[in-house]
């Protein structure tokens, strides 16, 4: 059962200005993280071996909750720097053919390339989807005997299509499926029990800041993949002993050195928010605002890339090319923050976002639909066409084709 206080509480902490909607670039801060900061930097400050004892407990505090939230035993959790950390430490100990799309977040691809460039036993295989979305039926078509693991994006940062892992898990069988979970993690309701390796960080949907990765590798994951990068704080070796020891067990094995205290501290802050409210309901909350978003643009006629049926807080528009740069211009000239790339717009909600928002975004809508309009030949009387800077034309004599 939802708690509809703790949910009230969740969605009143958001405080960022509004216009905001470039969550699945950066999520600011939280105003439990950044009172966490504040407390635990003065902790630091003061040289007290119980205030530094304090601050580094916040790293077991963060696994917890990871393990919590992941459904996973404890021992399978490692917090990383950021989710290329996890994904690099997964890729370089894999031997085999690794199915991965091309279009995948560099994360994914250049972290896989680069081991198959210095060690040799893994192979990339590109995976060829449709429009660049990952599908079932795509890794089914393509999966082969050689094929030992397939990497995918929780949720396709370009579109917010987000992928079934069940049904990926279902389809690969007993091969090891890696997922980057940082687009999702938070606002998708995902079955990552399908799942041998999740990375993610906390410095989007989370709010918790950079320096909040974390990986999870399964017992199974761990069977298959070294340790390649594992550093000392990874190792059994000792202080003064010469000698490099063994791996450590679980998913420890997987740390190259010792986390930012004060990085784990935010991450669970952050986590403990999360807990309190339900991933159900956040992940409620952000799909309502992304259909508010669809809504919008089907009003004002702006294609949208992103699958209706699939999708989490990504929506993104792609605009015709006439429009591209009027449609840039407008969401800026309204205090509209989001992330332009190669003529797609892409509009990123959080569960906070607030109905000021959407109205700077159908506000911008609005004005490129207008300045659409005025670009359009204008018909007065069959065969007579006036081109739109021929002058300014009478609204009430404008006769439509």
């Amino acid at each position: 059962m939802e708690d509809v206080s703790a949910l009230e509480s969740y969605l009143d902490s958001f405080d960022a200005e509004p216009g905001y909607l470039n969550w699945a670039s950066f999520g600011p801060l939280s105003p439990a993280v950044r009172d966490e900061v504040h407390a635990d930097a003065e902790l630091l400050g003061s040289g007290r071996h119980t205030g530094i004892g304090l601050v580094a407990s916040h790293s077991d505090e963060a696994k917890d909750l990871l393990a919590e939230l992941l459904d996973c035993p404890r021992d399978e959790i490692t917090l990383q720097p950021s989710t290329t950390y996890g994904l690099m430490h997964a890729f370089y100990g894999l031997a085999g053919e690794l199915l991965l799309s091309p279009h995948e977040f560099p994360s994914l691809t250049v972290a896989a390339q680069r081991a198959q460039d210095a060690i040799g036993e893994l192979r990339v295989r590109p995976l060829d989807t449709p429009d660049g979305i990952v599908t079932v039926d795509a890794v089914r078509a393509q999966l082969s005997d050689e094929t030992t693991a397939v990497a995918v994006s929780l949720v396709d940062y370009r579109t917010g299509a987000v992928s079934d892992l069940g049904a990926l898990r279902d389809v690969i069988g007993d091969r090891l499926l890696i997922v980057d979970a940082v687009q999702g993690f938070g606002v998708v309701d995902a079955d990552y029990d399908a799942a041998d390796v999740v990375c993610g960080n906390g410095y989007k949907w989370l709010r918790a800041g950079r320096g909040t990765g974390f990986a999870r590798f399964s017992a199974i994951a761990r069977d298959r993949i070294r340790p390649v990068l594992s550093g000392f704080a990874g190792s059994l070796s000792e202080y003064g002993v010469p000698g490099v020891g063994a791996p450590r067990p679980g998913a420890d094995a997987f740390v190259i050195a010792p986390e930012d205290t004060l990085a784990a501290a935010r991450l669970a802050s952050s986590l403990q928010e999360l807990r309190d409210v339900g991933v159900g309901a956040v992940a409620a909350e952000v799909a309502d605002r992304a259909r508010h978003i669809f809504a919008l643009a089907d009003r004002y006629e702006v294609p949208v890339l992103t699958p209706r049926d699939a999708h989490a807080g990504i929506v993104s528009l792609v605009p015709e090319a006439q429009d591209a740069g009027v449609l840039a211009a407008a969401l800026a000239n309204h205090g509209v923050t989001a992330t332009a790339r190669g003529g797609v717009i892409r509009l990123s909600a959080h569960a906070g976002t607030g109905a000021d928002t959407l109205h700077l975004l159908g506000d911008a809508l609005a004005e490129t639909a207008g300045a659409r309009a005025l670009a359009a030949p204008v018909i007065f009387e069959p065969g007579i066409v006036l081109e739109p800077d021929a002058g300014i034309v009478d609204p009430d004599h404008v006769i439509e084709s």
